[in-house]
């Protein structure tokens, strides 16, 4: 009984994941993708529970859904729900990109089904008890990936740094440096 329940909640979560993830992509509004981020970040944070990752997922949801998904929403308020049509003016490399990438991580997960179901991979790790630990997280970000750890909250850092310049910078006016509103912003020659 208790493996039904266990597959019942990971098929719920993982199409809760793909139709949050769709939604986030679909929507032009960004106020409305956040609201579908934080859903496909909440089923992650239920997918990694089921791994027995608690920490990870006590992780996703304070960090990723709570604090960093705040950010985005603020910053979003600040710049406005402006939203350029992604697809005007035809594709830029940047969108024949991501379509290349989407197509490589789908032929990856298709090898990878494939290995699974030859048996290829039926090897298992050994995990001791205290993997995914606090203490061994903390113990790999601080010594084997300090580098990485650091660049990512400099980079974190950059962006939002980033967004305040930009969002201030699109609300003065051209000729008197005041600030003014979007709409009035929108009016002028």
């Amino acid at each position: 009984m208790a493996n039904v329940l266990v597959w019942a909640v990971w098929i719920v979560a993982a199409f809760s994941c793909l139709a949050s993830g769709i939604a986030v992509v679909s929507f032009s509004n960004p106020f409305y993708s956040a609201p579908a981020l934080i859903g496909n970040l909440a089923s992650l944070a239920v997918l990694y529970l089921l791994l027995s990752a608690e920490f990870v997922a006590a992780g996703q949801v304070l960090v990723y859904a709570g604090a960093v998904m705040v950010m985005f929403l603020f910053v979003t308020a600040y710049l406005g729900g402006r939203a350029d049509a992604p697809w005007a003016g035809g594709p830029t490399w940047q969108q024949f990109g991501a379509v290349l990438a989407a197509g490589a991580i789908l032929v990856e997960v298709i090898v990878v089904i494939g290995l699974k179901a030859g048996g290829r991979l039926s090897h298992e790790a050994r995990i001791d008890s205290g993997f995914g630990s606090p203490h061994r997280i903390g113990r790999v970000f601080l010594t084997d990936h300090l580098l990485a750890f650091e660049i990512t909250s400099i980079v974190l850092l950059v962006a939002a740094v980033g967004s305040v310049i930009l969002g201030a910078h699109s609300r003065r006016s051209d000729t008197t440096g005041d600030l003014v509103h979007s709409e009035e912003a929108g009016a002028r020659p």
